[in-house]
């Protein structure tokens, strides 16, 4: 599993006051850096080699601002080419959301998917959970 913490941004606001909708699949994609490194440790975007597929947010309670949130990401299922991430939000002990993602291994320049390499299929694998 990764775990980080961020600090919610007033401008994360909205008018009643909670985090906006719209930031939990930014903040979930900030949760994913981990997986993107796995891919290309050098984050160089000219090598990029995943696309997403799929994602959704289940919102539980509402996230506010002036409290830390923590985030937590894991695989629940790494296929031929894709992967299948879970993600939660928890903030004050409480889970506030949860979402998941289907990301896959793509090579742009034929517009397919690919194969998962070896390698990083094993790396990969450290970080399945149920």
């Amino acid at each position: 599993m990764f775990t980080q913490n961020l600090t919610p941004r007033f401008c994360e606001t909205d008018a009643l006051g909670h985090i906006n909708n719209t930031v939990l699949p930014v903040w979930f994609e900030q949760a994913r850096e981990p997986i993107f490194y796995i891919f290309n440790p050098e984050m160089d975007v000219r090598n990029w080699q995943l696309i997403i597929a799929r994602i959704d947010v289940e919102f539980l309670k509402q996230l506010r601002f002036g409290q830390d949130v923590e985030l937590r990401t894991w695989l629940e299922k790494v296929g031929n080419s894709s992967l299948y991430i879970h993600h939660e939000a928890w903030q004050s002990g409480q889970l506030c959301a949860r979402g998941k993602a289907i990301l896959i291994h793509y090579d742009y320049a034929s517009e397919k998917a690919v194969p998962i390499p070896e390698p990083v299929r094993v790396k990969l694998s450290e970080h399945l959970e149920e």
